[in-house]
């Protein structure tokens, strides 16, 4: 990628004072945090913990794009959609997939 594309690039992923969602917590990390709150410390809660985050209404409006952890990027919603899709779940968006 040549100086000028990242920079577009970095320009679209902020446009509309818009953001990124960090969804790169590590299983250690996000289990520390669920542990403190009594929550159990498996997969399936942290896949449903994500999945609040991505369906979160007008998640679109806030952010660009998400930075997905390992787990995550292999992680999928209920209904089978992938979080790896995320712009699925948010309208279209000026940034490049």
């Amino acid at each position: 990628m040549n100086a000028q594309a990242l920079i577009d690039t970095a320009r679209a992923l902020v446009a509309d004072y818009k953001g990124l969602l960090a969804m790169d917590e590590s299983n250690s990390t996000c289990n520390k945090r669920f542990a403190a709150a009594g929550i159990a410390q498996t997969e399936e809660t942290r896949r449903t913990y994500r999945e609040l985050l991505v369906t979160t209404p007008g998640l679109g409006e806030s952010i660009s794009g998400a930075i997905l952890y390992d787990e995550t990027i292999r992680q999928q919603k209920k209904d089978g959609t992938p979080f790896a899709r995320l712009a699925d779940f948010m309208p279209r968006s000026r940034a490049p997939p």
